[in-house]
């Protein structure tokens, strides 16, 4: 059965082209509430801690030390069938092959920049959502 949260961040290069408001708008469009949200900078280390499932990939020291770089936007986002319309919402990692409206066609500036992080299972949505928000940070 489906969840009816995701987890979703704002990553670095989208903050950084202030795709913030439209993002956001196109996630309210798409009829997704926004249970919780924070506006943060993450350390190397919680950016290590969050990508920890990257750990043994080439890319990972990478990943840490861009998604450390900037501020970001997290979010726990809630509708029905929620991981999966996200997943559509955003698009394919690689901005070149998502679909023309989808967010990382239209703000991503590449596949390690590519705007959003969106959770990929209804388990990873609780464990990311749960990585960033308490239970009284949640509406």
């Amino acid at each position: 059965m489906a969840s009816n949260i995701t987890f979703t961040m704002i990553k670095p290069d989208a903050v950084e082209a202030n795709n913030i408001g439209p993002i956001l708008a196109m996630i309210n469009k798409a009829g997704f509430r926004i249970l919780a949200m924070k506006y943060m900078k993450l350390t190397k280390e919680q950016a290590g801690q969050f990508y920890l499932v990257h750990k043994e990939r080439p890319f990972f020291g990478e990943l840490t030390e861009y998604m450390s770089g900037g501020p970001i936007v997290a979010a726990v986002l809630t509708k029905e069938n929620a991981v999966a319309d996200y997943r559509q919402l955003i698009g394919a990692t690689d901005p070149t092959k998502a679909e023309n409206g989808t967010i990382r066609k239209l703000f991503a500036k590449s596949i390690a920049a590519n705007a959003v992080h969106g959770s990929d299972s209804d388990e990873n949505a609780q464990i990311e959502s749960d990585f960033f928000f308490s239970n009284l940070e949640r509406f």
